[in-house]
């Protein structure tokens, strides 16, 4: 450990004021070398507040490896990346590099993100949040469905808990808040072709944490907005992602509650929907979602189930 890190630490470790030379004399080094340090930290983003008797720590929106970490309650890895071209890229090659899973990476940043279907989403630098989990969950290809949809509940509940509002989740993957979508999960599987068994699953997400809902390009205004749209957010985003991943692993342990939690979110239950199937436009009734995750519509004549990866809804009414 570094002494900046060291030193961060401690002042994160107590609600009192601690003075630069009470740190030098705890750490072994010069008054000057915590200054320093403290300097760098301050440069980084974090809030250090500077008293006549030493400093304190302020609640500080940076993305903390070591943090997150401690406060799931699942053993994992966490890496933090500045910025990422894609975090779920990254996943991909981090089974190629051996690295253990489950690992969590988590970017301040990403450069290229994109969605079902290969779609782009808006990103904004320390106003978002872009992670992916890399699991190794030995099951069936079949079941992949049902890991985004208990993912969505997860991130919908985490949300829920600390807005205090009521979200609401458009089949299959986006969690919308007052008719505006805030975030997106997205979902691959890497496959033992053999066994037709999941090797490994990636489940990546870009969440609007705290962007000024009038820096949202015009195109987007009246379909997006971020958790915080008027830029004061009432938590770190180091505190949701905790919360988002222990929820999730207590869904997966208790898999029995994630379906009706679903259903009670959906927003497209019982609304006419319009979508594409084989270059063909239908327009039906969402009726019901089945156990693995697929969408019931009622066309009148007959009733059509739609898998998550082939159809995406154009119109919700």
């Amino acid at each position: 450990m570094s002494t900046k890190e060291k030193i961060l630490a401690r002042l994160k470790s107590t609600d009192e004021i601690l003075s630069g030379e009470a740190l030098a004399q705890e750490l072994g080094v010069s008054r000057t070398a915590i200054w320093k340090a403290i300097k760098e930290l301050e440069k980084k983003g974090y809030q250090i507040q500077h008293l006549a008797t030493g400093y304190r720590y302020h609640s500080s929106d940076i993305l903390d490896a070591d943090e997150i970490k401690t406060q799931i309650q699942q053993p994992l890895d966490v890496t933090v990346l500045e910025t990422s071209a894609s975090t779920m890229k990254d996943a991909q090659l981090s089974v190629i590099d051996e690295k253990k899973s489950p690992l969590l990476i988590v970017a301040d940043m990403q450069e290229a993100p994109h969605g079902r279907f290969n779609r782009p989403f808006f990103a904004v630098k320390q106003q978002g949040i872009y992670m992916s989990l890399l699991l190794e969950p030995k099951e069936q290809l079949q079941e992949l469905p049902q890991y985004t949809v208990l993912m969505a509940v997860a991130v919908a509940k985490a949300i829920d808990e600390h807005l205090g509002v009521n979200s609401q989740i458009k089949w299959v993957n986006d969690i919308y808040i007052n008719q505006k979508k805030v975030a997106g999960i997205l979902s691959e599987a890497m496959t033992d072709i053999e066994t037709n068994s999941l090797k490994y699953i990636i489940i990546g997400m870009g969440i609007n944490f705290s962007i000024p809902q009038e820096d949202f390009p015009n195109e987007i205004q009246s379909k997006a907005s971020s958790l915080f749209p008027d830029g004061r957010p009432n938590c770190t985003r180091n505190q949701l992602i905790i919360d988002i991943w222990n929820q999730f692993f207590t869904l997966l342990a208790e898999p029995e509650n994630y379906l009706a939690l679903y259903r009670e979110k959906s927003f497209v239950l019982g609304k006419k929907i319009t979508f594409k199937r084989k270059e063909k436009n239908y327009f039906g009734t969402a009726v019901a979602i089945t156990d693995t995750g697929e969408l019931v519509v009622d066309l009148g004549d007959e009733q059509m189930t739609l898998s998550s990866g082939e159809i995406s809804l154009s119109s919700i009414q």
